[in-house]
């Protein structure tokens, strides 16, 4: 081990910093299996509305939290990278498909986005949780919508081609997430079907006045058009931002501006739904 301004840095890297990070993303990986073994995940409900009407939420995600043991949200940004290639990730995985279904099957009024990893197509006990709903509880598996990182997908694109045109059989939405962030070759967009297209909030941010980002999202919003796939803006913040994108034709926007993640949601009234329909 080498010194650094009297501290101790790792051999690899030479920097403390490095070593400092490292360690606290282990720690937080320990505590998210401890929350998982004790039944501390829960599920924080974010809005995605409509871009034109009256703002009522198409449908929300479901965003996966781990809380550890006083209490406190282990910060995602301190694990999600580290448990991709875990069998953690599958678990966390499995633990956001049974929140998800349990909050649809007891609210038949809305509708909800999952999180998934293409890796978790081939782990058993992800696969019988939502195969076992398809055959219960059909009706809650149809208001599901399965979010798959563009990175994700392209991991095992074939895979992922198979499973979608399989589920979508049974009513599930697929949204493809983060697009424009990661590599999806144009022929495999084409091929993936999916049902949404969710453009990464980097080049939401500041589009208002931003003629960078505004040629980029016109460009992704026009390929989500012409392969008739349903859009949705992410990380949304300011009016300016929102005005932007209505006008640049979005179907759906997301982000603080319209709600932040809350465990506590105020889902929208039965009757009212039933009503507007």
């Amino acid at each position: 081990m080498m010194r650094t301004g009297g501290r101790v840095a790792d051999p690899e890297t030479g920097s403390p910093l490095a070593v400092a990070l490292h360690e606290r993303s282990r720690k937080a990986v320990d505590l998210v299996g401890t929350a998982l073994d004790c039944g501390n995940a829960r599920l924080a409900f974010q809005p995605v509305v409509a871009a034109v009407g009256n703002g009522r939420a198409a449908f929300h995600e479901g965003l996966i939290r781990m809380i550890d043991p006083r209490g406190r949200t282990i910060p995602a940004g301190d694990f999600m990278n580290k448990v991709e290639d875990l069998e953690l990730g599958r678990l966390i995985d499995c633990r956001a498909l049974s929140l998800g279904l349990k909050v649809l099957k007891k609210n038949p009024g809305i509708r909800l986005a999952i999180n998934m990893s293409a890796r978790s197509i081939g782990y058993p006990q992800w696969m019988a949780i939502l195969r076992r709903h398809v055959r219960s509880h059909p009706d809650a598996v149809e208001r599901l919508i399965l979010e798959i990182t563009e990175s994700s997908a392209m991991m095992m694109p074939e895979l992922v081609i198979r499973f979608m045109a399989e589920q979508q059989q049974n009513g599930i939405t697929f949204a493809l997430d983060d697009f424009g962030a990661g590599y999806t070759a144009f022929r495999h967009l084409r091929d993936f079907s999916f049902d949404i297209l969710k453009i990464d909030g980097q080049f939401v941010r500041g589009i208002g006045d931003n003629a960078d980002n505004q040629v980029l999202v016109s460009a992704l919003l026009s390929i989500a058009q012409h392969f008739d796939m349903l859009t949705v803006a992410e990380s949304v913040e300011t009016e300016a931002e929102a005005d932007w994108l209505v006008r640049a034709g979005a179907d759906c926007l997301q982000g603080y501006l319209y709600g932040a993640p809350t465990m506590r949601p105020i889902w929208p009234d039965r009757a009212n739904i039933a009503a507007s329909a």
